[in-house]
């Protein structure tokens, strides 16, 4: 049904039919948090939420954009005019993408693009990469490029990081582009090594929510730019290329080798722990062992929120309520500085935890929480 309305909106903008209609979903990633720009290893997986686009070449150097979801009319680019940083609206992202894909040779001469989301913008779940990931499938379909999907997410990276300017890893672009049913992608960010891991929650009688705290945050902002500059700073302090290449039994003289240098030893210990968290949940899974990745979670809260420093009381709250009202686990999730937080729980708990999360939130004062549960959904494809 949305692939048929955004057809119906491109033709009733562009006035002819869409080559095609392709989706892309957000995600939620469930361990791994700040540990792909280290090169190590994440845990995501697709949301049933995704940015549909209807899309069509053009062979004359013009990119037309509009969203069903903004108040306002078609942006339109010339191809020769784009260049790093020079948009700061919603249509750097798919722009950067084809800035993207034309620095690294690829001949794309323009297409028209009509699209939709319903990924919650700035909750944490990855709207910027669906965007991205959703046009870049679509014209490397269209201009028949052939590239591979880590290499289109790779491309969508490049694009965020220079052309929008925000430094993000490659986890949120590979996710979307890359996620299976029904499974987990554990990702090694270094090799773009991948393993599909089976995640069927419904089937093990529990749940996993989503609470969006409604606080939105911006990866361009400059936050999250410090914590990957002081990462780097640790790497190099420690004679290592990244992070990952701590070993987690290696970490307690690695932190001695850092000394009074506290914001340091914070940052490499958030990092190589969440590296080892990140392995001990699929070893966990693997096994069968779904409940026992419960603690996990909470211990990634703690590193986030105490070494990493980017949680915020509305992301600490949930956690800590959803926990008192009997939730398996519970941590935040995505960049930091707002958005939203997960929660696993039994079947027999959602509604008591929901309900615990809504009125702690209202008590102190807080905006309704969004809640919903997270379903491991399809990666990008193409709809019609």
């Amino acid at each position: 049904m949305r692939a048929q309305q955004v057809r119906a909106g491109f033709v009733e903008l562009y006035g002819t039919e869409p080559e095609g209609v392709w989706s892309a979903p957000g995600r939620v990633n469930l361990i791994g948090e700040h540990t792909d720009y280290n090169d190590g290893f994440v845990m995501p997986f697709a949301l049933p939420h995704t940015a549909v686009a209807a899309v069509s070449r053009r062979d004359d150097g013009v990119l037309r954009l509009h969203s069903a979801d903004i108040e306002d009319g078609v942006a339109e680019l010339r191809l020769d005019d784009l260049a790093p940083e020079s948009d700061r609206t919603w249509t750097a992202y798919p722009a950067g993408v084809v800035w993207a894909l034309r620095e690294a040779g690829h001949a794309v001469t323009g297409a028209d693009i009509h699209l939709t989301s319903t990924v919650p913008s700035g909750a944490g779940l990855s709207s910027s990469a669906a965007l991205e990931v959703v046009v870049a499938l679509a014209l490397n379909d269209l201009f028949e490029l052939g590239l591979q999907r880590w290499q289109l997410a790779r491309l969508c990276q490049r694009g965020e990081n220079v052309y929008v300017g925000a430094p993000t890893g490659i986890m949120d672009q590979t996710a979307s582009a890359c996620c299976e049913d029904g499974h987990a992608l554990f990702l090694d960010t270094r090799d773009l090594s991948q393993q599909q891991i089976p995640f069927d929650l419904a089937a093990e009688g529990m749940r996993l929510l989503v609470v969006d705290t409604q606080v939105k945050h911006s990866h361009s902002e400059g936050e999250y730019g410090k914590r990957r500059a002081g990462c780097e700073r640790g790497a190099a302090l420690l004679g290592v290329d990244a992070l990952r290449d701590i070993p987690y039994a290696d970490l307690d003289a690695a932190l001695a080798r850092l000394g009074d240098d506290e914001e340091a030893v914070r940052l490499v210990r958030h990092v190589v722990t969440e590296d080892e968290r990140v392995e001990k949940v699929v070893a966990l899974l693997k096994s069968g062992e779904t409940r026992a990745i419960g603690p996990v979670l909470v211990a990634g809260h703690a590193s986030l929120r105490d070494d990493f420093r980017i949680s915020c009381p509305e992301l600490d709250l949930v956690v800590d309520t959803a926990m008192s009202a009997g939730a398996l686990g519970s941590r935040m999730t995505g960049g930091g500085f707002g958005g939203s937080a997960i929660v696993l729980a039994e079947v027999a708990d959602v509604d008591t935890i929901t309900k615990a999360v809504e009125e702690a939130f209202a008590a102190a004062g807080f905006t309704a929480p969004r809640v919903f549960e997270a379903v491991p959904s399809p990666g990008a494809r193409r709809l019609v």
